[in-house]
This record gives structure tokens, sequence and C-alpha cells, in this order.
């Protein structure tokens, strides 16, 4: 086996790793809900640790992160806010959101891995970018999911998410913390350009 191979493989077992380990993360999560809101959309840390997930892990890893998770709720497992499926979940109102997951952790870890690797300024500016990105993906996805689903206008279902506005970007100002934290000790991950 030449080194080029062996690095590769180790690679490829190393990505393997990290995607598994933010999918037990984010499973591990479903389980912290609060009910708010008329819409039955509950406050989760799951969205923000989707987010969370592309910050550290880059668009590729991060969206492959959410497509395990979603495929394990396909499957029947209750991976997902409240103990429910994803096939409960493209049921119902939360549909939107589903869809948000996938596309948020893409773009999130596509615009966070822009910044510099050992640029510690750079790299808040482009994170918190990354994470109000990713946070107004999911809002507009799950937006449209309560329109599909739920019967609500467009204008209602914006408006039925905003109880959700100060959580959520609390939460996503913790996600950013902990990605530069977790790059400040790891800066090879983002030097990898995954």
């Amino acid at each position: 086996m030449t080194t080029t191979t062996t690095r590769t493989s180790r690679s490829t077992v190393q990505d393997l790793a990290y995607v598994a380990v933010f999918a037990a993360l984010i499973i591990v999560l479903a389980f912290v809900a609060i009910p708010i809101g008329a819409a039955g959309v509950p406050i989760v840390l799951q969205n923000a640790a989707i987010v969370l997930a592309g910050l550290v892990l880059g668009g590729r890893r991060g969206f492959l992160v959410a497509a395990l998770v979603l495929f394990l709720g396909l499957i029947g497992l209750p991976v997902l806010a409240g103990g429910h499926t994803t096939l409960a979940a493209l049921a119902g109102p939360t549909v939107g959101y589903i869809v948000g997951y996938l596309v948020s952790a893409g773009v999130a870890g596509a615009i966070a891995y822009r910044a510099p690797a050992r640029n510690r300024g750079a790299q808040v500016v482009w994170f918190t970018v990354a994470a109000a990105v990713g946070l107004l993906l999911q809002y507009f996805f799950g937006a449209l999911g309560l329109v599909w689903r739920a019967g609500l206008s467009l204008g209602e279902s914006i408006i039925a998410q905003g109880a959700f506005l100060i959580p959520d970007a609390a939460k996503f100002a913790v996600m950013v913390v902990i990605a530069l934290g977790i790059h400040a000790a790891f800066p090879d991950l983002l030097s990898r350009r995954k």
C-alpha cells in the first residue's frame, strides 16, 4: 500500500468517525425538547447541533451528519425531538425543518470553511455568518413546511416562528463559541477544507 493510499484510508476512517460522533450527539439531543407555540413545533437543541456539525466538520461532512441522522429516523429509530422518527416528522408540521437540517448543515459548513485556519478574528466573522445563514435556512424551510402541513399562510408561518428567534439566536451563538473552541484546539480541521 502506498503512502497516499494509507493517508486516504486514514482520512476516510477519520471522516466516518467524525460523522458518527456528531450524529450520536444530535440523536442524544433529540430528547431535549420544550413544547411552545400554536404550530406544534418545539424548541430543540438539535437544530443548533446540526449547524454545529457544519461549523466544525465543513459542508460535506456536516451534510452527511444530517443525512445519517435522518436516514436512521427513516428506518424507524426515534432520532428527532420528542422521540419522533423521520417518517413521523415528514408527515407533520416539522417537515420543512427536516429539509432545513440537510441544507443548513451543508451551507453553514461551506461558509465556515472559508475562514482562514489560523486567523481567529476572521473565523469569528465567518462562523457567525455561517450560523446565521444556517438558522435562516432552517426558518425558511420550516415556514414552507408549516404552510404545507399546518395549513398556515406564509405570513402566519413566519409569525409562528417568532417565539423561537431569541432562544435560537442564543443557542446558535453558543454553537459558534463551541466551534471556535474546537477549531482552536484542532486547527488542522479547518485547514483540511472538507
